[in-house]
């Protein structure tokens, strides 16, 4: 069973598919953010890996289309933005200056893990991208001298912690405001926060769509100059 599964062309996607699937009913039956669907997908698949001995190179290799979907499902965030111009328009000082705290509080916090658990720097530069996308954050990681597969399991819990538990503290914190509901959700957990965002509203979607863009251009820049502080 094993050799026919590492040869398999289609065995890759058809586990994610599968997981992901299985994510989405669980979380729809039993109504928990925990059971966040990229979440139970990765862990179905690393059963699956593990119960049928398959290479990981091979699983990797064989659900590898799924990766190419990855830039243009960002790029497809600017229909909810262009839909909600207007409200851009109207606060965009707010919505960059919101941006900018989001990027810093990002790139900060990671700074002051990093010097308190005494991190070196390859492991400091791998974590500075954690709260951007994979796309830009993977290109990110490798041009700072990080370790790009870290980078990646890095990003994806991110985006799911925000996603589980970005909704519960804004109420904590009484963040009603649907434009900065957006804005944190896209600047701290980037794509997977902006899914939990366009299920709260068009605004908060819109804005975060933004905000995934916006702040992973500047994270660019601010991770060129925090690279210097450790």
């Amino acid at each position: 069973m094993s050799d026919f599964l590492n040869s398999s062309s289609y065995f890759g996607v058809t586990v994610c598919i599968i997981g992901y699937a299985l994510g989405v009913f669980l979380k729809k039956k039993l109504k928990l953010g925990l059971l966040n669907p990229l979440l139970v997908s990765i862990i179905f698949a690393i059963l699956v890996i593990r119960i049928f001995g398959v290479d990981y190179e091979n699983f990797s290799q064989s659900a590898k289309c799924l990766s190419y979907l990855l830039t243009p499902a960002t790029v497809c965030l600017a229909v909810p933005l262009y839909q909600q111009l207007s409200i851009l328009k109207q606060h965009f000082s707010a919505v960059l200056l919101g941006i900018l705290a989001g990027v810093f509080s990002s790139l900060g916090s990671v700074l002051g893990m990093a010097a308190l658990f005494g991190l070196d720097h390859t492991y400091y530069v791998t974590l500075l991208p954690k709260s951007i996308t994979t796309a830009i954050g993977i290109g990110l990681s490798e041009e700072l001298g990080g370790i790009p597969t870290i980078t990646v399991a890095v990003i994806v819990v991110t985006g799911i912690l925000g996603n589980v538990i970005g909704e519960r503290i804004c109420r904590l914190f009484h963040i009603e405001e649907p434009v900065a509901v957006g804005l944190a959700f896209g600047t701290s957990s980037h794509a997977i926060g902006t899914s939990k965002a366009l299920e709260l509203g068009e605004i908060q979607g819109a804005m975060s769509s933004l905000s995934i863009a916006v702040s992973g251009l500047l994270t660019v820049i601010g991770a060129s100059v925090f690279t210097n502080f450790l």
